[in-house]
This record gives structure tokens, C-alpha cells and sequence, in this order.
């Protein structure tokens, strides 16, 4: 037998559960806030670098208040905005500030659109007069304070807008929106799905212009989804979709001078792609970045807004594709912090203001995980990394020129730093996979802990009632390369006995599930099942992150190849181990995990008997265009690798069984991809098990659609994988066996 090798991480603060095991976790319970965790919720550090604002919300009355709190004392120290005072809003959901901390914006009745766009109404307080105005009697989107507070600037049906608060009027701004065809200020539906943001327009420093993007959509194929509700007949949700291959959204930039109202296009040259812009220190100077279809060349403009003059800063590429951030961090005089894979881990540049390098302040073999800030006062880049190992993060300071690096808070397991304006102090959260989150107050200068703020010892107290296991961390030698993984026993787990292996993954490109962080929603399900007799594994493969850039980018143009081909051999490797039963082996994952669970029990039929896929790509032609043509080019001049690893072209070799579940209104990986995959399934003559859920999004959840699916998945696994018989084979191998010891 190949060796298996496991470095088992201490889990001292779980001996308290493993004493006495009272009760197991429940569906029902995991979704109805049994083990909520106490947060710090909406956070601002005030300019003042003293204070901090936190929303908090009363749960028996419903009121919400923006509350100030000073860093070293930890006192609340005011009430800045409380909606039992303002009778026009029973509560608020969000806030945000002015640049010089005069007016706030609060959101009110908002509705999702798609995953991070939404609708409300909006209402802007003046804190010295405590006067509160209404923005729009219609609910609009991105509503966002010119630096002055005097006007707002927001979108409606696709057309921008600014209101002027001392007058109250309203200035319609563009007027060609149409929906499915012009928008203005906000992106369309892949560039929020896929870059990451919704509003396309940014105020400059003194509020004199606007920089937005216009989206034509006029050639993108048109992609409906029925809405079934509740009345008599369906409606059509029905919005423009590129899928791989297809004709994107023509954007194009644009410059508002907001005292005449005139509006100038900018000539970038026809960029394919303008994933973000952002206003230098100078306000006569926006950055712009631009990155082709193939995503594999990006560059950085700068922008003269006085006369819309280009120049070209950076140009960053790679043989796969670039990824885009928002650690772009222009300092006083416009010289600029950058983050690159150049040197083949993720790590941070500065560069002067005409785009010449002047220093890679990080470097080694571990990845830059966030960029937090430069404090200019004290010459420190503030960043998260990898530093105490891949699992784990760590919170580090450095100067500009590489030098003088001061860890300050790497304890095993996630730090995660949010700094006051002044870079005074930071509030580190931190947690592991046995430690709920715990709130820090620290000193930013040597990371000293000034007081402990919040942490959730009363979870921690209620669990002490419940069957827990630790997660196992260790990694498995897998096709060459050292995979770090977890497992789960059982709390009365005997090495003797066999127990059946469930296996859970995503495997996405630069996506991470093995992390030394506090438990999910699916890690309290994973404690159900091996409270009732399962070993749960997850392995992160080739393809996911923070390993370096050729771990992550392997898997170009062959998504769902190599990925597949770790999970399949690490399956087999754990088969290995005594108390493991090579015939009863499951997986499943969400999305591209489902996209790999079902590959698995394809391809790995003779290693997994079970599987489970929840809204699966089944095959990449159907998803949209930026996200992956990133990884995969077009299906035009990648057709293989499009097929060869699309599950619909292996139904015939099913033979565990498999449950395929989807939301009928899923906007994100349509309900197309699992259609298709049960008529490839009918066709090849399997059976198979499958549930849609009706006008349900991607996450697939909304009253009990969650407990429902959970239970579901419960079932299915101990009908068809706890108490799988054994293959006739292995019956009549043991008779054999019997007869020879008789």
C-alpha cells in the first residue's frame, strides 16, 4: 500500500465536544440561526482614524442605527443615525458616508436584480441638521454622494441622473437607456457577473466630472428564463446573455462635465474590455483599465479628463490570462501600488506616476491574499498572505522598498485586518476550524493587541451540546503533486470498521476549500453526515489557488481535466486506507463543483458509486463569455477542449447513482445545463434522481428551499450510499475467504 501522508493538526479546543456527545446537528437547525455567529456588521473607520461606525440592529423592534465607537476604549460613544427617530424609514439596511463625513446615504426596500445588483429607495441624513431627504420617489440603483454632499448621482432605466439636494431637482443626465439594449452607469449582466462590480460611474475628486461606461447590448443574444409564481399564467424574465463564443456588449467610456452637462466620448482604441476605472489623486486624471477577449493582455491608462488625452502606464501579460483587481492604490503624487503574478506568485509593485517600476515590494514563494493599504506617513504597505502556510492567512506590514517586514497577527489559522483611516489601528478578525470569529482591537505599527472587542464564546458554548469531529488537515501526493486536504471521522471512530467516503469539492480556478477557517453551512451538513456513520474528504486540486500561478493556471484551456483526474485519484489513494470501503465512495459540489461531481462518477465510474451535482455547468459552451473564455478561449478555436471534458458526451457511462438538482430560475448556470444533462442521461437509458426547484436563483434558497434540498441530499446519500449493498463481486470474494479460513 502507497503511503498516505497526514499531518494532523491539535484540535485541543474540541476535546470538550468529544466528551459528551448529546446531539447531532440538524438540517433544520443549520438554516434557522441555531449557530449564528456574532459579527461586526457594515464597518467604517471615521476619517478621524478614533472612531468607527457599525450598523446595528435591534431584532425585537426592527429599528437599525449607525453607532460610533472609539478604537481604544471600545465604548460606544454616540448614536449618529437611529430610525426610531425618522419616522419616513421603520429601518435601513446599508449606509454610506460623504468624503468629510456630513451626509450619509441609507438604503431602504431593496431588491436583488442579479447577485450584486439590486433597486431601492434612498434617502440621503445631514447629520448637523439631522434633515432627511428623499432621493427618488422610484427606486433606482448606485446612488453615490459627489465629494462635496450637495448632489447625488444615481441610475434609472439605464440612464444616469443627479439630484441637487438644496434644490431638489433632478437633471437627467443621458437619455438613450433601453433595457436589453443601451445602459448607462451600470454594467450588464456578465460584467457584474464575472468582473465583479455594478456601478459604472465614479465622481472625480472635487466633483467636477463623471467618468461612466455605456453598455450596447444590441448584439448579444437574448437569453429568457420562465417565471412560474403564483398567478395564472407564467411570466418571461428575459435579459441579454453572451455565452461562450458570442457577441459581447460594445462598451465605451465616457467623460460628464457635471456644471454644463456636456458629455465626450474617450478613445481607447475599441478596447474589447473595460473592467474597471477609477479617479487618480489628480481629479484630471482617471485610470482605466482595458483587457482583450482572450484576457491574457491588460493595460493601464491614464486619462486627461481636460481633454480626454490617453497615455498607456502598464501593460501587464501572461500566456493564460490576467486576472483583474481592485488593489490598484494611487498614492499623493499619483505614483501607484499594483499586484501581479509576474514572477509566478501573486505579489505587490509600486510603480512611479508615469508607470516605471520602481520596486516589487513583496516577494517568495507564497501569495499577497489582499492589499490592504499604504500608510504614506510611515512608509508601510499593509497585506494579508500565505506566509504561515496555503491553509492559512496571515497579516504582515513592509516598507516601500521591500524591507522591514513585521508579521502582525499570523496565529494559525484566518486573520483578516480592517484598518482605521489613519492606519492607526486595525480590527483583526480571526478564526480557525475550531475557533468561531474573535474581534481584536491591534496597534497597526507592531500589530500589538490593544483590547478583544467581540467573539462568539457563547456559540462555542452551545456546541459543546453537539457531536463534533475536528477537521483532519494534512495533505495527499496526487499525479505528482502534494494536494492539501481535510478529513472528518467520526467521534467514535474505530479504525477496525469500514466506513463509507463522501467527498466534497469545488475546484474552480484559483478557488480554495481546504482553509483553516470557522465552519459553513456546508461544513455543519458535513458534521450530520459523519455523525451518522460518513467520512467526509475534500482535496483541493490542481487548478484552485494560493499555490502559486502554474498550479492555478495548468488547467488552461482544459477545464474539468486535470481537476477531475485529482479527485479521482485521490478517491482511490484514501480506497487504500483500512477503514475506508472502496465501494461505497460519494462526491459532490455546487456549480463547478456539481460540474465536477458529475464528471467524476462519469469518468470515474469504477471509483465513486455516488454523486451528487447542484446547479452544474455540464458543459462550457452554455456559460457566459468572460469568465470562460478567461480559461477556455472561444468554442471556435477550442472546440476539444469544450467537449472533451463536458459530462453530456459521457452519459452512457453512468452506472452509481447520481442526483442532479437546479433552480428553475437560475440567471447564472441556466437551467439548460441540467435539462440537457437529464436528456443525455434519458437517452443513454440511466436512471437517475433529480429535483428542480421552481424560479429559485443560483443559491437555491428562499423559506425551506434550503432544509428541502439539505434533507434531499440527506436521503439520497443514506439510501444509496450508507446502505449501498456490496457488489457482487466483493460477496462472493468473502465467501471465498470464509471458506478458506473454515
Amino acid at each position: 500500500m502507497r503511503k498516505l501522508h497526514i499531518i494532523t493538526v491539535c484540535f485541543l479546543c474540541f476535546n470538550a465536544f468529544l466528551v459528551a456527545q448529546k446531539k447531532t446537528v440538524t438540517v433544520e437547525e443549520i438554516y434557522d440561526g441555531t449557530f449564528r455567529t456574532e459579527r461586526l456588521d457594515a464597518l467604517r473607520s471615521m476619517k478621524n482614524g478614533k472612531q468607527y461606525t457599525i450598523l446595528n440592529t435591534d431584532r425585537v423592534f426592527k429599528n437599525t442605527s449607525i453607532d460610533k465607537y472609539d478604537y481604544t476604549t471600545q465604548e460606544k460613544v454616540g448614536t449618529i443615525v437611529s430610525s426610531k427617530d425618522l419616522p419616513e424609514i421603520p429601518s435601513f439596511s446599508s449606509y454610506e458616508f460623504n468624503d468629510d463625513e456630513s451626509k450619509i446615504l441609507l438604503a431602504t426596500q431593496k431588491e436583488p436584480i442579479f447577485r450584486r445588483s439590486s433597486l431601492g429607495i434612498f434617502y440621503v441624513y445631514d447629520v448637523a441638521s439631522k434633515q432627511l431627504i428623499k432621493i427618488s420617489d422610484t427606486k433606482i440603483q448606485e446612488p453615490t454622494l459627489s465629494p462635496n454632499g450637495k448632489e447625488v448621482a444615481y441610475v434609472s432605466n439605464n440612464n444616469l441622473y443627479i439630484f441637487n439636494l438644496e434644490s431638489k431637482k433632478t437633471r437627467q443626465i443621458t437619455t438613450d437607456g433601453v433595457k436589453n439594449k443601451i445602459i448607462n452607469g451600470v454594467t450588464d449582466w456578465v460584467y457584474e457577473e464575472e468582473f465583479a462590480f455594478v456601478k459604472a460611474f465614479q465622481w472625480n475628486t472635487d466633483g467636477t466630472k463623471i467618468a461612466f461606461l455605456k453598455f450596447d447590448e444590441t448584439n448579444v443574444p437574448q437569453f429568457s428564463m420562465d417565471i412560474y409564481g403564483e398567478e395564472l399564467y407564467q411570466t418571461q424574465n428575459v435579459f441579454k446573455y453572451p455565452k461562450a463564443g458570442e457577441a459581447n456588449a460594445m462598451v465605451s467610456l465616457h467623460m460628464l462635465d457635471v456644471k454644463s452637462g456636456e458629455i465626450s466620448k474617450v478613445d481607447l482604441g475599441n478596447p474589447y474590455y473595460i473592467p474597471r476605472i477609477k479617479w487618480m489623486k489628480n481629479p484630471r486624471h482617471l485610470s482605466v483599465q482595458t483587457i482583450n477577449r482572450h484576457q491574457n493582455v491588460l493595460k493601464l491608462h491614464r486619462v486627461d479628463a481636460k481633454n480626454n488625452s490617453v497615455a498607456l502606464l502598464l501593460e501587464e501579460k501572461d500566456d493564460a490570462y490576467v486576472d483583474v483587481t481592485d488593489n490598484l492604490t494611487f498614492l499623493a503624487d499619483d505614483s501607484f501600488i499594483w499586484t501581479s503574478e509576474k514572477d509566478g506568485w501573486n505579489h505587490i509593485y509600486l510603480y512611479d506616476q508615469d508607470g516605471k517600476l520602481m520596486n516589487q515590494i513583496t516577494k517568495g514563494d507564497w501569495e499577497v491574499t489582499k492589499y490592504y493599504g499604504y500608510d504614506q506617513n510611515e512608509d508601510r504597505v499593509y497585506y494579508q498572505s500565505t506566509e504561515n502556510g496555503t491553509i492559512n492567512r496571515g497579516v504582515y506590514s513592509i516598507a516601500s522598498n521591500g524591507k522591514n517586514k513585521k508579521i502582525l497577527a499570523a496565529t494559525e489559522g484566518t486573520n483578516t485586518a480592517d484598518f482605521s483611516s489613519d492606519f492607526t489601528y486595525f480590527i483583526n478578525t480571526y478564526s480557525s476550524a475550531t475557533v468561531p470569529p474573535t474581534y481584536t482591537l491591534h496597534k497597526a505599527l507592531n500589530g500589538k493587541e490593544v483590547t478583544k472587542i467581540k467573539d462568539n464564546t457563547q456559540l462555542l458554548e452551545k456546541l459543546k451540546a453537539y457531536e463534533l469531529s475536528p477537521k483532519e488537515f494534512s495533505t495527499i501526493s496526487v499525479n505528482g503533486n502534494e494536494l492539501n486536504m481535510y478529513m472528518i471521522k467520526p467521534t467514535d471512530f474505530d479504525p477496525s470498521k469500514k466506513y463509507p467516503l463522501f467527498m466534497y469539492q469545488y475546484s474552480g480556478p484559483g478557488s480554495q476549500n481546504v482553509s483553516n477557517s470557522w465552519m459553513n453551512g456546508n461544513d455543519y451538513w458535513h458534521q450530520k453526515l459523519v455523525s451518522e456513520g460518513y467520512i467526509v474528504a475534500c482535496v483541493d486540486g490542481r487548478g484552485t489557488g494560493f499555490k502559486g500561478r502554474d498550479f492555478k493556471k495548468v488547467t488552461q484551456k482544459e477545464l474539468g481535466k486535470y481537476e477531475v483526474q485529482d479527485q479521482i485519484a485521490a478517491a482511490e489513494k484514501l480506497s487504500e486506507l483500512s477503514y475506508i470501503d472502496e465501494n461505497r465512495t460519494g462526491i459532490w459540489g455546487w456549480s463547478y463543483g456539481g460540474f465536477m461531481s458529475t464528471n467524476c462518477i462519469l469518468k470515474g465510474n469504477e471509483t465513486f458509486e455516488t454523486a451528487i451535482a447542484v446547479a452544474p455547468v455540464t458543459s462550457w459552451r452554455f456559460y457566459d463569455t468572460i469568465y470562460t473564455e478567461r480559461y477556455m478561449q472561444t468554442p471556435q478555436e477550442n472546440s476539444s477542449g469544450y467537449d472533451e471534458n463536458s459530462p453530456l458526451n459521457y452519459a452512457e457511462r453512468l452506472k452509481g447513482d447520481y442526483l442532479l438538482v437546479h433552480g428553475s430560475g437560475d440567471d447564472n448556470v441556466h437551467n439548460q445545463n441540467s435539462m440537457r444533462m437529464a436528456e443525455a442521461l434519458i437517452q443513454a437509458n440511466k436512471q437517475f434522481d433529480w429535483a428542480i426547484y421552481p424560479d429559485k436563483n443560483h443559491g437555491i434558497y428562499g423559506g425551506n428551499t434550503r432544509v428541502h434540498l439539505y434533507n434531499k441530499m440527506t436521503n439520497f446519500l443514506n439510501e444509496n450510499l450508507m446502505n449501498r449493498p456490496m457488489k457482487e463481486m466483493d460477496q462472493e470474494e468473502m465467501m471465498k475467504s470464509d471458506n478458506i479460513k473454515g
